[in-house]
């Protein structure tokens, strides 16, 4: 297109990645000398409108720092002697706001070829994740994202399920921003609980039942185990009550005492801690035994992410912090006033500074010396830093840990790593209500999807000479259920909590996964019966698109990369959800009217083309979101 060639370019347009800066910076370069105004600051302040009626871009005069009292009368003045331009019509006037639509043609023939071309790199921009875009060989950013995080020999919670569907797709999106990506998943792989874990299969452990289903056979002997150990903890605090009372009104106390210590010294519990002591205190017996849970957990949770198109780089843990790095943060802490001693534990009292106060007091170190989550997280930090010198670091964690994560960040600084504490982020969440199994509510991922996955088979057979024709329908219909699980989980505000629905996320009607599925296996279906080739496509004649449904599918595929890179601000899955359920809304409506199969040759040519364009995108859009897009069910 001729006139993209001869129009100036802002700063901060990526005309290659995205075919709508082209038009922000005609828009800008037409406007400057009418305006008196920076063509740069006019292109930062050009937004997408709400809905088409509104225009394709909007401008608020305003922004623009013009008096509130002038704004109406600048917006009729710059509306009055805008240009006429190839590209776009005579901006409308709306109050303080120009709204300015693209013409049809020149749109269609710019982003249609733009699609078909560039394929899944459409509405990629690796620019973005230069650390200097003026010079590439200075490479690109880096962010290390820590997700999921779930706890060995425990079930695969809810919160574990959001951290994952969450992480794994701002991993996608900034690595669409050219970012380059560390995916780390820092397990709960350490502490007393192992010591439990290994006394309870020294009791009930089964080899047979742990090479099947390690995960499984871990929390059922964690269970069983526990059963013992909780009454005998109630019956120790029972017993402390009693001695406080009794010390209190000046009893004697040396029969409670000793029974308190026989009790302790034969419970479970201690058996768990002089365990968990000897691992600490490197013993490879007591090793061994924690790195095979561990190493099979690990194997088994592969798997599970697999299915759901996650995979890690790293797979960290609390285990893997050194000593060495725990008792050197304490010593920084100490050294530099930020931590102090409290009844024998030491503790950071960010109360003290009417900035941090809501903050509270963090506990850094038992009264026994033992260390916290907090030291680890100090030395995991630093750590990370010395390794893979980031430039952000992201912490995918549910909000109950809100307050845990900014001490960790306000300490961190405090200490003299505001290197690190200002890359650090945490992108939390709201938590998921009733998660359960159609047998009972023991939350693993596994037999979730199992059941979202029998589910979906159950509808697709409802349609039986449909069903013949999937190659797999097993392997469709657990993928559909995949779909129906994170599409439920991204659909609102990751802040928002929400009811897990089995029903609701696996129906058709509405905004669900299985709908999305629907439409893109039904555009596959379109081609498969056009049968032409990608050189028909090619040569199509795309003035034939006169409709307003092609015109106005064509201004919603233009949108895409704009949504991409909105959603690195709102860093929020349901940003591209939105889209994606608006853009097949528009495509459903469109082919009553748009019919490829019987159209005359051309024409058939035209609108394959455009619905090849829409089939790419929401192929883009469902793989950004981690999701595997099926072409019949």
């Amino acid at each position: 297109m001729a006139v993209a060639n001869n129009i100036g370019h802002s700063p901060a347009s990526f005309e290659a990645s995205n075919p709508i800066d082209i038009y922000r910076s005609h828009i800008s370069e037409l406007l400057a000398p009418i305006a008196q105004k920076p063509a740069k600051d006019i292109y930062e302040r050009l937004s997408w409108t709400q809905t088409f009626d509104k225009g394709d871009l909007g401008l608020a005069v305003p922004s623009l720092r013009v008096p509130p009292k002038e704004a109406s009368a600048k917006a009729s003045e710059w509306g009055e002697n805008f240009p006429s331009s190839e590209l776009v019509e005579k901006p409308v006037v709306a109050g303080t706001f120009l709204q300015f639509f693209f013409k049809p043609q020149p749109l269609i023939k710019l982003i249609i070829p733009s699609i078909l071309q560039k394929k899944a790199l459409f509405g990629t921009n690796p620019k973005l994740g230069l650390r200097d875009e003026s010079d590439p060989s200075k490479g690109k950013k880096r962010m290390v994202i820590e997700f999921s995080s779930p706890n060995i020999a425990k079930p695969f919670h809810a919160g574990h399920l959001r951290s994952t569907i969450i992480g794994g797709f701002l991993s996608n999106v900034y690595e669409a921003a050219g970012w380059d990506v560390i995916r780390t998943n820092y397990l709960g792989d350490w502490g007393r609980q192992f010591g439990l874990l290994a006394i309870a299969y020294e009791t009930y452990g089964n080899e047979e039942k742990l090479q099947k289903n390690p995960i499984g056979h871990l929390f059922d002997i964690y269970v069983e185990i526990n059963k013992i150990s909780k009454p005998e903890e109630d019956e120790i605090k029972e017993k402390k009550d009693e001695l406080k009372q009794a010390s209190e009104s000046g009893k004697d106390t040396a029969t409670l005492e000793k029974e308190i210590e026989t009790l302790e010294s034969k419970s479970v519990n201690e058996k768990a801690r002089q365990y968990f002591k000897r691992m600490e205190g490197g013993d490879e017996a007591a090793l061994a035994i924690w790195r095979r849970f561990r190493d099979l957990s690990i194997d088994r949770y592969k798997k599970t992410y697999a299915r759901l198109n996650i995979r890690y780089d790293h797979y960290s843990g609390e285990s893997q912090v050194e000593m060495e790095r725990m008792d050197l943060a304490a010593k920084q802490l100490e050294e530099s006033g930020v931590s102090e001693n409290s009844a024998g534990a030491v503790i950071v009292d960010l109360t003290k500074n009417p900035k941090t106060k809501k903050l509270g007091k963090a506990l850094v170190r038992k009264r026994d010396g033992s260390s916290l989550y907090l030291t680890r997280d100090i030395g995991e930090a630093v750590k990370r830093y010395e390794l893979y010198h980031f430039d952000k670091m992201v912490y995918v964690v549910a909000s109950q840990q809100d307050l845990h994560l900014a001490q960790l960040f306000k300490i961190l600084e405090l200490m003299g790593h505001q290197d690190i504490a200002e890359k650090c982020q945490h992108i939390n969440f709201g938590m998921v209500q009733g998660m359960s199994t159609r047998k009972g509510t023991v939350k693993f991922l596994d037999d979730i999807l199992r059941d979202v996955g029998e589910k979906m088979h159950e509808v697709m057979q409802k349609n039986q000479t449909k069903y013949e024709q999937v190659e797999d329908p097993e392997q469709t219909a657990d993928t559909l259920g995949i779909t129906a699980v994170m599409v439920q989980d991204m659909t609102g505000k990751r802040i928002n909590g929400y009811e897990f629905s089995l029903e609701r996320m696996t129906s058709f009607e509405g905004d669900t996964g299985p709908y999305l599925q629907y439409a893109h296996a039904r555009l596959c279906s379109i081609t498969r019966k056009a049968e032409l080739s990608a050189e028909d496509l090619k040569s199509a004649d795309l003035s034939l698109l006169q409709e307003p449904h092609a015109i106005n599918l064509v201004r919603a595929l233009s949108s895409w990369p704009d949504v991409v890179q909105n959603t690195l601000k709102t860093q929020e899955p349901v940003t591209v959800l939105s889209y994606l359920f608006k853009m097949t809304h528009m495509l459903s409506s469109s082919y009553d009217v748009l019919k490829v199969v019987g159209s005359e040759i051309e024409v058939k040519k035209a609108r394959m083309a455009l619905y090849e364009a829409a089939r790419q995108v929401l192929n883009n859009g469902m793989k950004l979101l981690g999701l595997n897009p099926v072409e019949r069910m």
